[in-house]
């Protein structure tokens, strides 16, 4: 491929550029500093909160809120915030390493309150808070002598959540707005003191406001009962007659969606990181218990079933960290650009991460899904015991069930991939169109002009991958142009193409990064190489699927030869059962989670 068009400063961009042509950013160049954080954050949670667990899960909330302090005694509540401001304004990368961190503890609750602190409970007032704001919110948010909460969903908009029916009316003398209406499902609603409250201003400009707790008519509902992350705070909020000063409006009216969504941004990435961190967890603590369990006569790792549990587990995990810290470097390289001396710097920021939405919302849809895997293999790999409440798998397959739901749902996820790569081609911001040129040229080719490599026959494989989706792409745009944001089942397959190439390619970057500069690793390749397999087959099933999609059933026969094409070329060739063996045998070595 032609990477000379490639602008890497926007989101999407992988799938034109070549598998291994550019250096992605890896968790193996973390620095001694974010290593060292990396290690007071597990020290914290390993030793100070999951013995408080059981206190915790009780709703314990003074307690919660006394963990949130001590972790503001560390610095740990900071990263984000302005030095000027009593923060630590650590880079982006550093923040991920921190919410992954979070959750090697095994308290999902804690996890959720204290995330909802450092994400969506202050990063609107660091990002579109004016000075006086900061001055005024952020020191106390750093400490955690004041909670913070997002209040953004209402019993009639939850996916739909500019459609909120919370008004918002100034006072006649311009002082104040007041405020009217109803909040549903707020985390930390119990514990905060202030919330980034959104209402329709004049019942159609969407804005935000910072509310706090003990303005008069603002009322805190009882705590929810919820399936998992029971420890957490989750109420109802209700308005009635709320003044707020105009002061506390958060950046201008009419700006809720930005802020809203930009917002969103990062916590989909952090949610993805949360969940690496859990994901590594559940591996980790259900490999010693196959390795000490027998049945049969011998430890129940050594079946062949099992061992093909550990290995899918381990590939998907190293999958999702390869695209998350790629995707958090790219996104810190992009705003590094920026001038921070510049009064809108926050709200470019927002901007320039916005570019990202793609690599954010595949962080969010893989990573929840990938938890929510790894938790149900693992409570089936335990059994009984797995079923049981005393042991963490158990919390773990409840707490994780709502990350598919929060920060927009995986349908609302899956639509937000297609429809960015909709509004980037049509722009010409990812040139797609002109990429497609190079197709057939492409085909024609017998192997990719790359540098020989150990994991070439999986980078011209996923190469191929690419330009069959890429094809797909297209056609549906032929067909559907604007509609296509109407075909929901086919935005869908579309995504999940996207994602997996995404994850593919994370994937055999890093490895061969890794293999470049420390030598052959053979469970390294054994992991690209299955999952290269695996990606292959799957793109090739929903390309077809998706054809049918588009032409009804009828799909023509100058396209049906170009697929046939595409699949000769992608089939794998490989003993993927042999190669998960080898992977599940290593992970037994280091009975954890290896890498």
């Amino acid at each position: 491929m032609d990477n000379l068009a490639v602008n890497r400063k926007t989101g999407g961009m992988y799938m034109l550029e070549t598998v291994g042509s550019t250096p992605i950013f890896s968790r193996e160049q973390l620095n001694d500093e974010q290593k060292e954080i990396q290690k007071m954050v597990e020290d914290f949670v390993t030793e100070k909160v999951y013995p408080l667990n059981k206190q915790i899960e009780s709703k314990d909330l003074e307690l919660t809120k006394q963990l949130i302090r001590e972790m503001g005694e560390l610095g740990l509540l900071s990263i984000d915030i302005p030095e000027e401001l009593g923060g630590m304004e650590m880079d982006k990368v550093t923040g991920i390493v921190v919410a992954e961190a979070l959750a090697y503890g095994g308290s999902g609750s804690f996890t959720v309150s204290a995330s909802t602190q450092t994400g969506i409970g202050m990063l609107p007032i660091i990002w579109f808070g004016s000075e006086k704001q900061q001055e005024k919110y952020l020191p106390k948010l750093a400490t955690g002598e004041l909670i913070g909460a997002y209040a953004l969903t209402e019993p009639e908009a939850g996916s739909d959540a500019t459609s909120g029916k919370t008004i918002a009316k100034l006072s006649d003398d311009g002082k104040h707005y007041t405020l009217n209406g109803e909040k549903q499902f707020i985390t930390n609603g119990g514990i905060a003191d202030i919330y980034t409250l959104f209402a329709q201003v004049d019942g159609n400009k969407f804005s935000a406001f910072i509310v706090e707790r003990n303005m008069e008519g603002f009322k805190v509902g009882p705590e929810e009962h919820k399936m998992g992350s029971k420890g957490s705070s989750t109420t109802p909020l209700k308005l009635t007659n709320v003044d707020v000063p105009v002061e506390n409006l958060l950046g201008n009216v009419g700006d809720g969606a930005a802020i809203a969504f930009n917002v969103l941004n990062q916590g989909r990435l952090k949610l993805g990181a949360h969940v690496l961190g859990g994901c590594k967890l559940v591996i980790s603590k259900t490999c010693e218990y196959a390795l000490d369990r027998r049945q049969f006569g011998q430890p129940i790792a050594f079946f062949d079933a099992i061992k093909k549990k550990f290995a899918d587990m381990t590939i998907r995990t190293y999958a999702l960290d390869s695209l998350i810290y790629r995707a958090i470097a790219e996104i810190e390289e992009a705003v590094n650009e920026l001038d921070k001396r510049d009064p809108d710097y926050h709200m470019k920021m927002g901007r320039t991460m916005e570019l990202f939405a793609i690599e954010s919302s595949t962080s969010k849809v893989m990573g929840s899904e990938t938890i929510g895997f790894c938790t149900d293999e693992g409570i089936q790999i335990m059994g009984g015991y797995g079923f049981m409440e005393e042991y963490l798998i158990a919390q773990a397959y409840r707490d994780c069930r709502i990350d598919r739901i929060w920060e927009g749902t995986n349908e609302i996820n899956r639509q937000i991939i297609t429809g960015y790569f909709m509004k980037k081609a049509f722009m010409n911001e990812i040139p797609i169109r002109e990429h497609m040129a190079e197709r057939n040229n492409f085909l024609n080719l017998e192997e990719l002009a790359s540098p020989h490599s150990s994991l070439t026959k999986q980078m011209n494989i996923l190469e191929t991958a690419k330009y069959l989706v890429l094809t797909i792409f297209n056609e549906a745009l032929n067909e559907f142009g604007q509609d296509l944001k109407n075909e929901q089942m086919l935005g869908e397959s579309l995504a999940d193409c996207f994602m997996d190439i995404y994850a593919t390619d994370s994937t055999l970057s890093r490895v061969n990064q890794q293999v470049e500069s420390n030598g052959h690793h053979s469970v390294l390749i054994q992991i690209a190489q299955a999952l290269t397999a695996e990606t292959s087959l799957k793109i090739l099933n929903r390309a077809l699927l998706s054809l049918n999609d588009i032409y009804h059933g009828k799909v023509p026969p100058d396209v049906m030869e170009l697929y046939n094409t595409f699949q000769h070329r992608m089939l794998p060739r490989a003993d993927v059962s042999q190669l998960k063996r080898e992977i599940a045998e290593y992970v037994y070595l280091q009975r954890k989670y290896p890498f």
